[in-house]
This record gives C-alpha cells, sequence and structure tokens, in this order.
C-alpha cells in the first residue's frame, strides 16, 4: 500500500512540475519572423498564391498543369486535379 501511494505521490510531483514548466514557457512572447518564407518553384511547378478575406495569405507549389485551389470558409488550400479541377 505505501508502494502505491509512494508511485502515487511520484506521478502527481512530475506532472504538477511539467505543467509549470509549460506555463513560463506559455508567458514569453512569440517572435515572429518579418521575412516571409519565399518558395521557389522547380521545373514544371508554379507557386500558388491567394490571400484569404481575414488577411492570411498561403503559398503553395503546384505543378503546372494543376489548378491552384483555396476555399474560404476552411482557410484551405491545395492543388487541384486536370481532370475534375477544384472538386
Amino acid at each position: 500500500m505505501s508502494r502505491i501511494l509512494a508511485a502515487l505521490a511520484v506521478a502527481l510531483s512530475l506532472s504538477l512540475a511539467s505543467t509549470g514548466v509549460i506555463a513560463e514557457n506559455a508567458k514569453a512572447p512569440a517572435q515572429k519572423t518579418s521575412t516571409p518564407k519565399v518558395l521557389k518553384a522547380g521545373k514544371g511547378e508554379k507557386v500558388c498564391r491567394y490571400r484569404f478575406p481575414n488577411g492570411e495569405q498561403k503559398s503553395w507549389i503546384c505543378k503546372q498543369e494543376e489548378p491552384c485551389c483555396a476555399w474560404d470558409l476552411f482557410s484551405y488550400v491545395k492543388c487541384g486535379s486536370t481532370i475534375t479541377g477544384c472538386l
């Protein structure tokens, strides 16, 4: 019985210690990089760019023959199909 209580005490102290570390790291302000990531297309590829209504910008790379697809409702982007388009 004492072993079980000791194990529970150790487990509880470890869980509380880890949450304290997370809380301290969460207080630190997040640093944003001022330079956006620049995408470069290779041979047979193209760079797709889209700005959502909320101002968020996304860039991704598709094959040259695939359409660039973006959905405002989900803030989602992807490369479409040559057959079905952006379905």
